[in-house]
């Protein structure tokens, strides 16, 4: 067999290797913002979707991060532990866990707001390739 025919196992020709690449750099230059909340970036995440929506379900929160339960169980546990959400089991099907932002979790969406303007600068990106980028992730993730 020729080496040619090994070209599809070269790092180089992998779309997946740029975008694991990419989205360890990123999430790396969000760390320094999101110290200062004392969040990682998937509490960070998982914070917006609280901000956004106040109450959820916990497996409706892991299909909007598209995290397993084994991510969000020690995730929510911790959010859980710096007063941020409180956690608790549904009245209507106590099968059903649900997770609902504090009073102390909504007071940190004041500090975070300067995280997306911090981040802005961190891709050499014209606006317009990351509307294109964006556009094509989402459609990635939506096969």
């Amino acid at each position: 067999m020729s080496e040619q025919n090994f070209d599809v196992l070269k790092l180089e020709n992998q779309i997946c290797f740029p975008l694991y690449a990419c989205s360890r750099q990123i999430i790396r230059k969000y760390h320094k913002y999101l110290e200062e909340l004392n969040l990682t970036y998937t509490q960070y995440i998982a914070m917006m979707v609280f901000w956004e929506v106040k109450k959820i379900n916990v497996k409706e929160l892991g299909s909007r991060l598209y995290l397993d339960s084994g991510t969000l169980t020690p995730l929510l546990k911790s959010l859980e532990e710096k007063g941020y959400v409180r956690r608790y089991r549904s009245k209507e099907d106590e099968r059903v866990l649900l997770v609902e932002i504090t009073s102390s979790g909504k007071a940190l969406r004041e500090q975070a707001l300067s995280v997306p303007e911090k981040m802005k600068g961190c891709t050499k990106l014209t606006k317009e390739e990351a509307v294109t980028l964006h556009q094509l992730l989402y459609k990635i993730l939506s096969e």
